[in-house]
């Protein structure tokens, strides 16, 4: 079996420039990944890595040359987990493989996925952090959406989420501090998140202090982001978290993520799909991990000026399944 395989770039101009407690992004970068068979059957998978890790293109792209011969050679989805470490580069290839092994079995991704059908998702909307004033703008525009994501930093997250409780007065409430609270922050802002209905309070401590949250009985469950890529992460954060967000940037592609998704569940905890940014190209094998989880969270495509033909289908915070001409 021979593979012809291509790695490329690709670039989105965001909607906004998007503010996290880490910073603002105004422009995303991925690699392409296109493996093509002898058939003419062709597979495509999108990574953006690790941004927080220091994973750029030119380090993905570096990494994927480094095992094209594997690839041509046949390697299986199952072995890249092997030959590469988990991140950008790893996604964009596992994704590439699970679309050309549809493209060949005639088969949708879903199915080879193990699902005898798929649903439409309730998708988060992730609204970044901004003025007051341009607060109230996004909520004119996104507040009747079932879910919202907040993103806040360490300064007035309450006010925020007040804002947000008064203008969107149904939606259900995830709020991501990026790792911006230390541990006494939590304790007081989190009693006052339960009472404007927040689900989920995402990632609140820094990793490296995060120690801090076992045995803490949190009025609001906790989501591990950061603090977990992979099943190898998963003992350390038992005790500390009760819902896990899994992205396949992390993971490094469907593979480890159904996988993870699957253990994480066993343990006992609830799982979340996430994005790190990303086309329709991007989220098209989150949509599968999607149908396992509690939260979802992919909508990639609705923060970017474009997105590639027979994109995925959003409708006010409802997700479709991709369309076989983009993936899978």
């Amino acid at each position: 079996m021979t593979i012809t395989i291509s790695i490329a770039t690709v670039q989105w101009e965001m909607n906004e420039p998007f503010a996290i407690s880490r910073g603002v992004v105004s422009r995303v970068e991925a690699v392409l990944v296109t493996l093509v068979d002898a058939q003419g059957n062709r597979g495509r998978g999108e990574g953006y890595g690790i941004g927080y890790e220091g994973e750029t293109c030119a380090i993905m792209q570096q990494q994927l040359a480094g095992v094209a011969r594997h690839v041509r050679a046949g390697a299986t989805r199952e072995e890249l987990l092997e030959l590469l470490p988990h991140g950008g580069a790893r996604c964009a290839l596992d994704c590439a493989m699970w679309d050309l092994e549809a493209k060949r079995s005639g088969r949708p991704a879903w199915a080879l996925a193990g699902l005898s059908e798929v649903h439409s998702l309730t998708t988060a909307m992730t609204i970044g952090i901004r003025s007051p004033d341009a607060l109230r703008v996004a909520l004119n525009r996104y507040g009747t959406y079932p879910l919202l994501k907040i993103k806040v930093g360490a300064d007035e997250p309450l006010e925020t989420l007040r804002t947000v409780r008064e203008m969107a007065p149904r939606a259900r409430l995830i709020v991501d501090p990026n790792q911006a609270w230390t541990f006494s922050q939590l304790r007081e802002y989190a009693p006052v998140c339960r009472e404007l209905g927040v689900e989920l309070i995402e990632q609140p401590l820094p990793v490296t202090a995060d120690e801090d949250l076992r045995g803490y009985s949190c009025p609001v469950a906790l989501c591990a982001d950061e603090a977990v890529h992979t099943r190898a992460d998963l003992p350390a954060i038992l005790g500390k978290y009760q819902c896990i967000n899994i992205k396949l940037d992390k993971t490094g592609g469907l593979t480890e993520a159904l996988l993870l998704e699957r253990q994480a569940r066993a343990a006992g905890l609830s799982t979340m799909v996430g994005c790190m940014w990303g086309s329709s190209l991007a989220m098209a094998p989150g949509f599968i991990l999607g149908q396992f989880c509690d939260f979802v969270d992919l909508d990639g495509p609705l923060l970017q000026k474009t997105d590639w033909p027979d994109a995925i289908s959003y409708n006010q915070g409802y997700m479709s399944a991709p369309r076989p001409s983009l993936w899978g």
